[in-house]
This record gives C-alpha cells, structure tokens and sequence, in this order.
C-alpha cells in the first residue's frame, strides 16, 4: 500500500487529492479525479489510470459460491497466483483472510493442513473488501478468514487503519480473530484503531486446546480467557468467543460449567458454531438439539450465547476447502504452461 502511496505523492498528489480515491476503491465504486472539487495535479491525472489500475490488478474474484444460507463464498486469486478466501455473510458482514494457508494447524480447519505459504500484505487485506463491496453492501469486517491476524500484526495494524478511516467503519464493526496471543492484545491497546475481539477458545481443557490448536501459544485457557475479557473491558467492546462444536469431543456439560463460571458478569459472548464437515477429518458435528441445550444452559448460567451457522454448509464451504479445491486445477494450468 505505501508504494502506491509514495507514487501518487511523487506525483505531486496530496492527501486531500489522495483520499476520495482511497475512500471510492475501498467502496467498490468506480473514481474519476477530474470530476473532484479541487483537481489534482497535471502529472497525476496523467498517471491515474495505471494508479487506478495496480490498486485493481492486487486480487480478483476467480470464483463465487452462493450458498442457501445467503452468504457468497468469493476465492479470491492474488497477482502471483497465489489464492485466499473471503466469504460476504449476511446481514452485511465480510470474513477476510490475512495469510495464505495458516501455522497454527487447527486439526478441525482444512486451511492449516498445508501449513503456512506466506503473509498478506495490507493491500491485500483490503482487496478482499474492495471486492466484496463492489458486489453487496459491506458494513463490518471480522479478520477471521484464512490466516492468524497474530501472525501478521505489521500488516493487520495497517489493513485495520484504513478500513477505520478510508474505509470508514467503526471501530465496534471491526473484528480481530486470534487463537490468542498476549502480545496481540498489547499491540492492539496501543494502536490507534482498536477492533473487537474473537477469541478462538473452543475448550476451556489446556491438553485438549494443545491436541486442537497444536501451535497455538502454550498458554492456560483461564489465563487467556482473563487476557480477552480485560482487552474488552478496556474497549468497551464485547469479547467474542469462538467455539467450533465437535460431537464427544467439546460438547460436554463439564465445558459448559466451566465457561459459566469464568464468563458469568463479563463482557462476553459466548459463538457456539456446529463445525463444517471437511472430508478425511475425523470429526462430526453434534446434534442440533445438543447445541441448543448448551445455549439454553450458558444462558442459564449466566452466560450470554448463541448458536452462529457457519456459512456455506451446502457448498462445502469451509474456511480452506474452496483454495484447496482449486489447488490440483492451479498446478495442471502451470505444468500445462
């Protein structure tokens, strides 16, 4: 992002020029810098186009797939032919990605299986928005696609301060997904746009998070627990926390007790989210009817709860399996070149 930055101001663009332009991509509208109120410099209306240009030639949508819950899983190919996913939910949500592939290896999640290819860079966070808002209206953005944000904080910090000011979204409608790491929270308080937070629990047993979340930071799940709520209190924001429902495996009465007794008068609300059938793994999702009793019996406790879909059930949607389907197409079209 900031060579494009540095090129526009090359060319004698300041950042009144700069920001409608901004503003327009990050919008998914189309910009015309002769139509502005105060006209830029010669040098860089003869420039714009090709300015124009690099901002669209980051990322594109290679695939779309509507799914019946409303929600439109995008892949998304990027200018070395590398692909993520971003999945435009309903009620005007959009999950991005921030990595290619992921390290922390969740066993439950298709994305980890392949482990980490590289990070995305600010720029191409933000295409996943651009692109998303060209098609539907866009009002909030959860970094909770492929990737952990933790593991690419440089480039998060910048995606998350120009989506809060040339994407003008509120900070409230900003979402920062991790698996937890200590750090992270540092590095957010003192950032000047400081998101919401989904913490990616899952299990409130440390040798059953370990056996999950194999590269996930060793820390006691109370311990992060605590580390979330106290970054919520300090925003204001609600914790989220994000829990993937395995059938015999975290769906137990003794995880729902324990969640009451750490969560009751916080500032906190509790995602139970049926895991996404991914073939070759050997996990199931539990009965609908047990997801509701968990609910009904956080609520019960104390515990505000609800039961998120996860999107893209009918289309085999899960975050990781669109890229991994279209990886033995990518290799035939290089070997064939």
């Amino acid at each position: 992002m900031q060579s494009l930055v540095d090129a526009a101001r090359a060319l004698g663009a300041s950042e009144r020029h700069l920001a409608p332009m901004w503003r327009a991509w990050l919008a998914g509208r189309d910009w015309d810098p002769t139509l502005q109120r105060e006209r830029p410099p010669r040098r860089f209306l003869e420039a714009w186009p090709d300015l124009w240009e690099r901002l669209h030639a980051v990322a594109r949508v290679s695939s779309e797939h509507p799914a019946a819950d409303g929600s439109r899983r995008l892949l998304v190919t990027l200018a070395d032919g590398a692909s993520v996913e971003a999945v435009a939910l309903p009620r005007r949500a959009l999950c991005v990605s921030t990595q290619v592939g992921c390290a922390v290896g969740c066993r439950f999640c298709k994305t980890g299986e392949g482990g980490l290819v590289r990070q995305l860079s600010a720029h191409e966070i933000l295409a996943q928005v651009a692109l998303a808002r060209a098609q539907t209206s866009v009002q909030r953005v959860v970094l909770m696609g492929m990737g952990e944000p933790a593991h690419n904080m440089t480039n998060v910090l910048e995606a998350l301060r120009w989506l809060a000011h040339s994407g003008e979204f509120a900070h409230k409608h900003l979402v920062f997904s991790t698996v937890g790491d200590p750090s992270a929270f540092t590095a957010l308080r003192a950032h000047s746009v400081r998101p919401a937070l989904a913490l990616s629990l899952h299990t409130t047993k440390g040798d059953l998070r370990t056996q999950l979340l194999p590269r996930a930071p060793r820390i006691d799940p109370r311990e992060l627990t605590e580390l979330a709520c106290d970054y919520s209190d300090a925003v204001t924001w609600p914790l989220q926390v994000q829990w993937t429902l395995l059938e015999g495996v975290n769906d137990g009465d003794d995880e729902v007790e324990t969640l009451c007794t750490w969560l009751r008068g916080r500032r906190a609300i509790v995602n139970l989210i049926p895991w996404n059938s991914v073939e070759g793994l050997e996990f199931s999702r539990p009965d609908p009817l047990r997801a509701r009793d968990m609910v009904r019996a956080l609520k019960r406790g104390g515990v505000f709860a609800t039961i998120r879909r996860s999107g893209g059930q009918d289309v085999d949607g899960g975050c990781g399996q669109l890229r991994a389907r279209s990886l033995p197409a990518q290799r035939r079209a290089r070997h064939q070149a």
